[in-house]
């Protein structure tokens, strides 16, 4: 989750869908490397966001996990998975929003936007709702 100075979460319109499917930044962990190294590296991917421009004041104490819809579990990593878990780390910006690049080598994003906390839930896509609800409970001291 980054968070900007005024307390906004970031989101992004993923690029690889019509309708509006808002989501934070997110992705896998590489064979060997840590999740916090992970976190820092999909932020790299998908918001050109630098380690540097952030600092990390904490994680989820758990993994979080998440089904996908039935309809979508064939097309969505070769219907191999059914959902993930996914540990949280909640990130502090301390870049300008135009250090913020969603045209990265390979986009994930189409458009970005930050959203107070209160907004966050009812702007995604509805089966990631219930899990975004934990990170904000997880995180809501500190937001």
């Amino acid at each position: 989750m980054l968070v900007n100075p005024a307390g906004h979460v970031f989101v992004g319109q993923r690029i690889d869908t019509e309708i509006p499917a808002w989501q934070m930044p997110q992705g896998g962990i590489d064979k060997g490397e840590a999740p916090r190294d992970a976190a820092l590296r999909e932020l790299w991917e998908e918001t050109g966001v630098t380690a540097d421009l952030v600092t990390v004041e904490t994680e989820t104490a758990d993994w979080l996990p998440y089904d996908l819809p039935h309809e979508i579990v064939p097309r969505i990593w070769k219907g191999k998975y059914r959902g993930q878990e996914q540990k949280w780390f909640l990130l502090r910006f301390h870049g300008r929003d135009d250090q913020v690049r969603i045209d990265t080598d390979h986009p994930e994003f189409s458009t970005w936007r930050w959203l107070p906390p209160a907004d966050l839930v009812e702007n995604i896509v509805p089966f990631k709702r219930a899990v975004y609800a934990q990170v904000l409970n997880a995180f809501a001291d500190r937001l």
